[in-house]
């Protein structure tokens, strides 16, 4: 990942509402779901919540598609791992991973406590 798309990414998760939809998005998983349930659950109303979804959209954050009459929209998990992989990418400059970097790191073996 390019650091111009890494910013683009947290600049957009770097908002409450945007980032309350993301993680909607994301416990939806793949499938998504309509922008009237995104904006049900999170009490955001849908003329703030289509700018915000925007926003999420030019940073590849989510995508949307048509079904029938309603805009499905999902989480992005490739540009999502994309942009953990780039903050992560030099963890403990690169030796396995130590206590203070575990949560970071993308194996989940049995971590020294």
């Amino acid at each position: 990942m390019e650091i111009k798309s890494a910013v683009s990414a947290l600049s957009a998760l770097a908002q409450d509402s945007r980032l309350a939809i993301y993680r909607v998005l994301v416990q939806a998983g793949p499938g998504g779901m309509p922008a009237g349930k995104i904006s049900e659950i999170t009490a955001i109303p849908p003329s703030s919540l289509s700018f915000h979804l925007k926003e999420l959209s030019h940073a590849a954050m989510v995508s949307s598609r048509h079904e029938g009459r309603f805009v499905i929209y999902s989480a992005n998990f490739s540009t999502m791992n994309d942009l953990l992989a780039f903050l992560t990418e030099n963890c403990c400059n690169g030796n396995p991973c130590v206590a203070v970097c575990t949560p970071a790191c993308s194996t989940h073996e049995e971590q020294p406590t």
